[in-house]
């Protein structure tokens, strides 16, 4: 019995450490994952951004679909202002077909996507950046050491109705970084669905 509990304490310690991820303040690594357009992208070859909104999202997720049209206004707002935004798919598409390359293609070319539109295959993005849900969002901005996190969380306050948002979290942070000011709310919560990690 005391075997079963310490292998849990353990697993459980194990899948805690693996999506621990960024903190405020902390610096994100470059990364390089392939695009809808099949041609791999990194952030490095933004070289005249000013810093990235990254979003973990998928195409099943309905938290995801509902924010489709969000994200994409989000893009073509701060894009031009030098944040773009840098969807990721980490779903294991064995879980979810939906959400395989394919799909994903399909979606961005439905959708018209103005970003890029990466497939995190091996999940080991996320894993890194330490995303749980879908959507999930990590604002980065370029200083001199790196990418620092400046926002993790929510895209805004309500998931169901667009209209009805009163907090846009994402767009207050990037608009802080634009003026040169601190981000007020730093850290909100994801909400989404869970993201499917492999077995």
């Amino acid at each position: 019995m005391k075997r079963i509990v310490l292998l849990l304490a353990l697993t459980t310690a194990l899948l805690s450490f693996k999506h621990q991820g960024l903190h405020i303040g902390e610096l994100a690594d470059d990364f390089k994952l392939k695009n809808v357009d099949d041609k791999m992208v990194s952030l490095a070859d933004y070289k005249d951004a000013k810093g990235f909104i990254v979003i973990f999202t998928c195409n099943h997720c309905p938290f995801s679909v509902k924010y489709e049209d969000r994200i994409i206004a989000l893009d073509k707002k701060y894009a031009k202002k030098g944040f773009p935004v840098i969807a990721i798919n980490p779903n294991d598409a064995a879980q979810y077909p939906s959400d395989d390359f394919e799909s994903m293609k399909k979606r961005a070319k439905e959708k018209k996507f103005t970003f890029p539109y990466l497939h995190d295959e091996t999940q080991a993005v996320a894993t890194g950046f330490g995303a749980t849900k879908t959507p999930h969002v990590f604002v980065l901005q370029k200083e001199t050491d790196g990418l620092v996190t400046k926002y993790i969380g929510a895209v805004d306050d309500n998931s169901d109705n667009a209209k009805a948002v009163k907090e846009k979290y994402v767009e207050a942070a990037v608009d802080a970084l634009l003026s040169g000011q601190s981000v007020t709310v730093t850290e909100t919560k994801a909400i989404g669905c869970s993201i499917k990690w492999k077995k």
